[in-house]
């Protein structure tokens, strides 16, 4: 287990990180997961022991009172929480993107205003793209802001939003025709507003709705909602950016580092799935010996290791271009598909490796086969990852005829 997934290169302050993160998840997290999970309930002492920790300022730089540390430290202490529950991940997901987004592209004002609260853990960060009719067509996004005076008017529903209710700031995404002539690519057509709201379900503050939690199969704990809107009032100065236009292209920059995320969710939860096969494998007896002496169990985990390794190696890969202020896109997207794909491999593994016991709520190999399939969609389809690869790579190597 100490063999795999090893990262080199790291300084001495990013190691210290990364033992801290790790001890607090096998002495807070992976002991309590399971039972909180099977309840669906939201890991407040949990999420407390993060922001005691400091993580919810983890990549915000310390002028604002965060750590300022790289993307690189980010994704290990994801691949880590991972390891322990991967809904806690999701919780700092989210709140992450929000919190680049307007490093990245937020008025000075904005980064003031917002960000040494949401270092502090006080400002809980969620973004929003997805509608209930699009699923990865963003083009076609349907929600509208109006121009009204100084302020804008919003209207339409959101969908997927990971921390809808326990968050006090949401990044959404609309269709803002103001200023864009008919015709006008829709890419160039969108802008992202920086909402405030109270915490919570129903209406939280005026024209703005959460109904509630969508019931799923896994990824449980972390509040998974809809957003409506209906007449709220935003004002122009809450444009990310201060300029409309821009949202498209804010959001997809955002979307690099939640790639980089769920590749490294992907690569937590394969860990911990091999860690559990492993470990299983060599207390389960058949025919008078361990499982693990059997060949074909010894394969079975040669493979998944591999893949751990493989997943993890593609994650930070692509965590140091975006760090180096290189475009990631590329890198990224082969990370996310790797990883998602490979961790919905091993968990079957190790599943299959349990045999009827992996069928049995008792085994924490039940919850992360339910939970592996949630990669395989977050942040865009393996499908959409593909696209993105195949017309990265026919830029990178046009032919020249």
């Amino acid at each position: 287990m100490a063999r795999l997934a090893q990262t080199a290169g790291l300084t001495d302050i990013q190691q210290e990180i990364l033992s801290t993160v790790r001890d607090f998840v096998d002495k807070e997290i992976i002991p309590v997961a399971t039972e909180l999970e099977h309840r669906d309930e939201y890991p407040q002492q949990i999420v407390d022991g993060l922001k005691e920790l400091g993580l919810f300022g983890l990549m915000i730089p310390e002028e604002y009172g965060g750590l300022g540390e790289s993307l690189l430290t980010y994704a290990l202490c994801v691949e880590e929480i991972a390891r322990g529950w991967m809904s806690v991940s999701g919780i700092i997901n989210t709140h992450f993107i929000v919190a680049y987004m307007l490093k990245q592209h937020g008025t000075q004002e904005q980064k003031d205003y917002f960000l040494p609260r949401m270092a502090a853990g006080e400002v809980r960060g969620a973004f929003s793209m997805s509608e209930p009719g699009l699923g990865s067509d963003v083009s076609a996004i349907t929600s509208k802001a109006v121009k009204n005076g100084d302020e804008y008017v919003l209207n339409g529903q959101k969908m997927w939003l990971t921390n809808g209710g326990t968050s006090t700031l949401v990044a959404v995404l609309v269709r803002s025709d103001e200023g864009h002539p008919e015709g006008t690519a829709p890419h160039k057509s969108m802008t992202t507003f920086l909402i405030e709201k109270e915490p919570g379900f129903g209406e939280v503050r005026p024209g703005l709705t959460i109904p509630g939690k969508i019931d799923k199969m896994g990824y449980k704990g972390v509040d998974t909602t809809e957003l409506i809107m209906d007449g709220l009032r935003i004002p122009a100065n809450r444009v990310l950016g201060g300029t409309t236009g821009r949202g498209f292209y804010q959001m997809m920059d955002g979307v690099e580092v939640g790639r980089v995320n769920v590749a490294a969710r992907g690569c937590g939860v394969a860990q911990r799935a091999f860690e559990l096969g492993v470990s299983y494998a060599q207390q389960r007896h058949t025919f008078g010996k361990p499982i693990a002496q059997h060949q074909a169990i010894q394969f079975k985990l040669a493979e998944m290791a591999t893949k751990v390794e493989a997943a993890h190696a593609m994650m930070v890969n692509a965590a140091r271009k975006k760090d180096s202020g290189e475009r990631n896109d590329l890198e990224a997207g082969m990370a996310k598909y790797l990883a998602s794909e490979y961790c919905k491999e091993v968990v079957e593994d190790a599943f299959r490796i349990h045999g009827g016991y992996g069928f049995s709520k008792e085994y924490e190999i039940e919850r992360l086969y339910r939970e592996a399939p949630m990669l395989l969609i977050g942040e865009g389809t393996a499908e959409i990852q593909k696209m993105i690869i195949g017309r990265r790579l026919l830029e990178e190597y046009r032919f020249q005829g």
